[in-house]
């Protein structure tokens, strides 16, 4: 089936057309004029019959519905209420071109440095019949009082305030182009001397505005939302990429319903809408409007599934669970008025769940994408996740997507099947989940593992916090001394200068076998000594004293062992702690790691 069709339409006619409302803008497309210079070039390069770029319409009237409202500058009372087209490519040419050809009213636009002002365009029509490329010279911008000033604004330099001045000066405003009837009779009033130089001007420059042809490429109203915001985000790539959450808002106001309120909320009451009571929950700061749309479209898409296996439904009748873009996007209002509060519930349901695994911050989370399944699976299991069979699954299930790293890249997939499957398993079915089967450990991934936005460096970081290690130095376990708010931070455990000084080679060195986290107050005394020095060092202080069997436990909380790092045996110690750090992962994941 043919999509679009490619045609050309004259600039007054679609003008026109956009100043009667058949032509609008969906609402997700931002409000926008380019600023004064570019407003200059557009209007030479029509005036020379320059090509200024297609322009893509949607036919309006399919199943993809959206709230419209007109270009700027439009009068919105005065309308139709119901577009013919709808503007996808080519708002800020047309909302451009509208404003200073179509309009009586100043454009709305803006400096080169971004300051808005609002301009009045004019031909002057003697320099214009100096040649095309005299033309830049002669389009002029004044104020909204038609005015241009100097002397910091105390001195006119150029009135074009009235009719008359216009036409003495021979200066011709852009919004008469289309109709220049009124003017043309006032100039034969005022300065009817000049006709002969209008009449030229009109023909030379007029004419090209009046007889521009613009290219249209027009989507057919069959045309899907996937489609709609596919084609958008290709077309726009200097602007801001639309979101799947804009496109839906745009859908359900078309039924009356304000997603944006329901998930923003106004300004003054951000916290009583979605986005802010999800944010009181500190690990859900960085819940995006996309995730929870997702886990609605989960849950939506297995109840479906559900149904068609109900009704008898075989192969591809029955529709999969999905968390993709498109099925997003054809999620239906009711859908979303149905789930969301449960769905929400879900989300501070995964944030106590998380709590309980060792993370606080929403830095520590390995994975925000993990959040969609978790959230949809805890709006399933609701306080049952508690129970112990559940909850260990469930903890298997996570750990293994995270230490398996299987949450990076495109995952709607692996989440669609997640919840599926891990529903399945807690329920009884012995079939493992493919993220359970799939993950797997590598122990040399603990050598190369350096950078701290690693998911594997976060998570095995908090398995070493949960586990009660405690600082160095400050009395208390790095996990209440991190909700305490005092500086922590994960440093190296035998000193970079140290390793230097003995040979040893910084992607060892750096890897996070040698690293873990102290307090800022332990690793300024630790400096670039040995160890068997600066846990001396530690132990006499007059605020630690501790003896050795007393700090060799709180080395072993760390995963540290005591004796290689009493004798400086870098070796020993890398080794005896990579073992150790297996162990911690080997029971996060409930199976052994590969054989390194």
């Amino acid at each position: 089936m043919t999509t679009f069709d490619s045609t050309k339409r004259s600039l007054p006619d679609l003008l026109s057309d956009i100043c009667k409302g058949k032509i609008q803008l969906p609402d997700f497309q931002r409000g926008w004029v380019w600023d004064d210079d570019h407003v200059k070039s557009l209007l030479v390069s029509i005036a020379r019959s320059f090509p200024v770029g297609a322009v893509m319409l949607m036919e309006t009237g399919g199943e993809v519905r959206f709230q419209v409202r007109p270009v700027e500058g439009v009068d919105a009372n005065s309308v139709a209420k119901n577009p013919e087209l709808l503007i996808l490519d080519g708002q800020q040419r047309l909302t451009s071109l509208t404003q200073a050809v179509a309009l009586a009213a100043p454009v709305n636009t803006r400096t080169a440095k971004g300051k808005a002002i609002q301009r009045h365009y004019y031909f002057d029509i003697k320099a214009a019949l100096e040649g095309e490329d005299h033309l830049e010279d002669a389009i002029v911008a004044v104020d909204e009082n038609r005015h241009i000033r100097r002397n910091f604004g105390r001195d006119i330099e150029l009135d074009l305030s009235t009719r008359e001045k216009e036409c003495k000066q021979l200066f011709f405003p852009c919004d008469q182009i289309l109709d220049d009837r009124d003017w043309l009779q006032n100039l034969f009033e005022f300065n009817k001397d000049e006709m002969g130089t209008y009449l030229t001007f009109q023909n030379q420059v007029i004419k090209a505005f009046n007889d521009y042809q613009l290219p249209i490429i027009e989507l057919k109203k069959e045309t899907s939302k996937e489609a709609v915001c596919l084609v958008f985000e290709k077309v726009n790539t200097g602007g801001v990429q639309l979101s799947v959450f804009e496109l839906i808002t745009a859908s359900y106001a078309a039924d009356g319903y304000n997603l944006r309120d329901d998930w923003l909320g106004s300004e003054i009451r951000e916290v009583d809408a979605r986005k802010g009571r999800l944010a009181t929950q500190e690990l859900l700061e960085g819940v995006e409007s996309t995730d929870f749309l997702q886990a609605i479209t989960l849950l939506h898409t297995l109840e479906r599934k559900a149904k068609d296996v109900e009704a008898g439904k075989q192969g591809k009748q029955v529709r999969a669970v999905s968390a993709k873009r498109a099925s997003v996007l054809e999620l239906p209002l009711e859908a979303y008025r149905h789930w969301a509060d449960p769905v929400e519930a879900g989300f501070i349901e995964s944030a106590r769940f998380l709590r309980g695994e060792g993370f606080y911050s929403p830095r520590e989370l390995p994975y925000r994408t993990q959040l969609v399944p978790l959230a949809a699976l805890m709006t399933q299991l609701g306080e049952t996740w508690r129970e112990p069979k559940t909850h260990e699954k469930l903890c298997r299930w996570f750990w293994s997507g995270v230490l398996g790293e299987l949450y990076g890249g495109a995952v709607e997939t692996r989440i669609a099947l997640d919840l599926e499957e891990v529903l399945a398993w807690i329920n009884g079915d012995e079939q493992l989940p493919r993220t359970v089967t799939d993950a797997s450990f590598d122990p040399e991934r603990l050598e190369s593992l350096r950078t701290r936005t690693s998911a594997a460096y976060k998570a095995i970081n908090v398995l070493i916090i949960r586990e009660g290690a405690e600082d160095f130095f400050w009395k208390g376990s790095i996990q209440s001394l991190d909700a305490e708010e005092v500086s922590l931070d994960i440093h190296h455990i035998f000193p970079k200068a140290w390793c230097q000084s003995h040979g040893i080679a910084p992607r060892v060195y750096d890897s996070i076998i040698n690293k873990t986290p102290i307090s800022y107050k332990a690793n300024r005394m630790i400096g670039g000594d040995a160890p068997s020095i600066y846990l001396d060092k530690l132990q006499r202080h007059a605020h630690v004293q501790a003896d050795d069997e007393t700090f060799d436990r709180i080395l072993s909380g760390h995963c540290i062992p005591a004796d290689e790092m009493r004798n400086n045996d870098f070796h020993g110690f890398y080794a005896t702690r990579k073992h150790r750090l297996l162990k911690l992962i080997e029971n996060a994941m409930g199976k052994r790691a590969l054989t390194g």
